[in-house]
């Protein structure tokens, strides 16, 4: 009955113009693979914090009128220099017509003083008046003099405020907030935008005071953001010399590389504090797998289909390797492609 059954299939495949010597064998897919090693790696305590701007301010309206250019909005960068909003001058215009006719009549007043006061010194000199009426042509030409010392420093203050109509940058950064509209009215103090320079950003983290002279001793960290899957180094620490009574914690400042992208104040952030070096045995992050509540690998040997493992992770690692605390051993090999692996393994 088996030589029938072979010969019938042998018929079959010959009709399609195939033997059975022809048909390629299964392949499994090449899957990526990197060994379990151990290596010496940095001992970090861990803090959470926030990231947040050196350089932060609120641009506030100095004089009162409407709104009439807008330049800018949120997340726009602005340059130095550039206007960001203009409010309508016209009321610090008439203010100042106002005071440069103020000032003239000011001026011709004390030049007529003046000239008063002049004759009366020469008829007091000739005994032609009393002193008392020397005294008050003395006292009005004085009081003519403060008068345009007063109207003067009244119209410098007219022209300075015409100048606060145009707002400007006061540094380059980026716009992360706009509080007013087109056509609202301004009054002095009212903020009109916020903004900050993303090339002097830092991270802020509290850590125990035990660990504060190890974080001071290594004067090395990394700052990890999750929200975009990046770790930067730290270019400086600074421990704040102070401490929280209520926490026991101190406060330490990271200070930001100024070229670091996708970060902004306010952005969750995890600081990596070296505290000394010691040997773990590592396993690159990418092959490690989360399904529920177990933490997996998938081990390759090259002769067998991927089997999966369970394996427990430690404190130690990075932005690519993780450490393993059990679970595998030196020199086993893992996919770095777990989808992949998996399906292997079904299909095997």
């Amino acid at each position: 009955m088996r030589v029938v059954v072979f010969f019938a299939a042998t018929l079959l495949l010959a009709a399609c113009g195939k033997s059975p010597e022809s048909s390629p064998p299964s392949v499994a897919p090449a899957l990526r693979s990197a060994a379990v090693e151990l290596r010496e790696v940095d001992l970090t305590y861990s803090a959470e914090g926030v990231v947040e701007a050196v350089r932060q301010s609120t641009v506030a309206a100095q004089i009162a009128g409407r709104i009439v250019d807008i330049r800018f909005d949120v997340g726009d960068h602005v340059k130095k220099g550039e206007v960001i909003v203009r409010i309508d001058e016209r009321a610090a215009t008439q203010a100042v017509a106002a005071s440069v006719a103020q000032v003239r009549e000011a001026q011709a007043a004390l030049a007529n003083a003046r000239a008063q006061y002049e004759r009366s010194k020469q008829l007091l000199a000739q005994k032609f008046i009393s002193q008392a009426a020397f005294d008050q042509t003395e006292a009005a030409y004085k009081a003519a003099r403060e008068r345009v010392a007063g109207v003067l420093a009244g119209a410098g203050q007219a022209a300075t405020e015409r100048g606060f109509a145009t707002i400007v940058a006061p540094y380059s950064g980026v716009v992360s907030a706009r509080h007013v509209e087109l056509g609202e009215m301004a009054t002095p103090g009212r903020p009109l935008m916020t903004g900050f320079d993303p090339s002097t950003l830092r991270a802020v983290a509290n850590v125990p005071q035990a660990q504060v002279a190890a974080i001071q001793s290594a004067a090395r960290a990394r700052v990890e953001a999750p929200s975009i899957g990046k770790w930067v180094d730290v270019r400086q620490i600074t421990v704040v010399p102070s401490a929280d009574p209520r926490t026991h914690t101190t406060r330490v400042r990271l200070d930001l590389p100024e070229d670091v992208r996708g970060l902004y104040p306010g952005v969750y952030a995890r600081a990596h504090f070296v505290t000394g070096r010691a040997t773990k045995l590592m396993a690159p992050r990418a092959a490690v797998i989360h399904r529920s509540e177990v933490t997996a690998v998938y081990v390759v040997d090259g002769r067998n289909p991927p089997q999966l493992r369970q394996v427990r992770l430690g404190a130690a690692g990075d932005e690519t390797h993780v450490e393993i605390l059990a679970g595998l051993k030196p020199g086993e090999q893992v996919a770095l492609e777990p989808v992949k692996a998996g399906i292997a393994t079904a299909g095997g």
